[in-house]
């Protein structure tokens, strides 16, 4: 009698554990689906900040929900292009994601997305230019893997505002892009200070790693950059 009723101890002990399992699983399901639709809005919310953010159309300031979506619909449009930087409609392979961004319906600059290796993993940001083609405006970090107060530092402020108003062309016009430097950029010669910013301490690699992310992209987006410096924002404007 004993052993029975040791054995249906251990049976309703064994089915207390799965029943339990069950119920745990189907919680954190439904709460992980519940929740899915407030992550996207926060991840859509992020990525309408950091771009506003390049564009220099928030600052330092953290506008509200609303304030950020009405800048956003009034200052900002979103558009494909493909490789010769011609606006397209749908997607196609090799089209690209590009970020106009606008005043009083005048195209002021353009904003292309970062996406690069870091030392610990991918950096995501956006770099904004003026219409002229090759000076940046802005920069923001929006995710990245790097070491806190090291690598990390590419998402703080003084970074980030070290690259407005660097150039992509060096002195004789031709493309450099803009690179992070090993140190100080105004130890630099003087006709490289223009084309980067200062790089972090102890941080070479991180500083490396995304300068080389970034020229790739500004590679893969330059049609759209001698579109504007050639002014020909009319007919950009047109396709719209």
């Amino acid at each position: 009698m004993s052993d029975k009723t040791d054995k249906n101890s251990k049976k309703n002990v064994i089915v207390f554990a799965l029943l339990l399992s069950v119920i745990c699983s189907l919680m954190i399901t439904a709460a992980a689906v519940g929740l899915k639709g407030f992550q996207t809005i926060n991840m859509e919310l992020d990525k309408k900040i950091n771009i506003l953010k390049a564009a220099d159309l928030i600052g330092d300031k953290k506008p509200s929900k609303k304030e950020i979506n009405e800048l956003y619909h009034a200052h900002i449009k979103e558009v494909m292009v493909d490789g010769q930087g011609n606006i397209i409609e749908t997607w196609a392979p090799n089209s690209l994601n590009l970020y106009f961004y606008q005043d009083n319906n005048q195209i002021k600059g353009y904003i292309i997305p970062i996406n690069t290796r870091g030392l610990w993993g991918k950096i995501y940001g956006y770099l904004a230019f003026e219409n002229d083609g090759q000076t940046v405006s802005g920069f923001s970090v929006f995710s990245h893997s790097e070491t806190p107060g090291l690598g990390g530092e590419i998402e703080s402020a003084w970074f980030q505002k070290n690259f407005k108003g660097k150039k992509i062309l060096n002195s004789k016009n031709k493309f450099v892009s803009v690179g992070i430097a090993k140190g100080k950029a105004q130890n630099l010669p003087r006709d490289l200070q223009d084309n980067y910013v200062d790089g972090i301490s102890g941080a070479t690699l991180t500083g490396k790693y995304l300068s080389q992310g970034i020229k790739e992209t500004l590679v893969k987006y330059d049609s759209v950059s001698v579109t504007f410096r050639q002014k020909q924002l009319k007919a950009i404007k047109d396709k719209q």
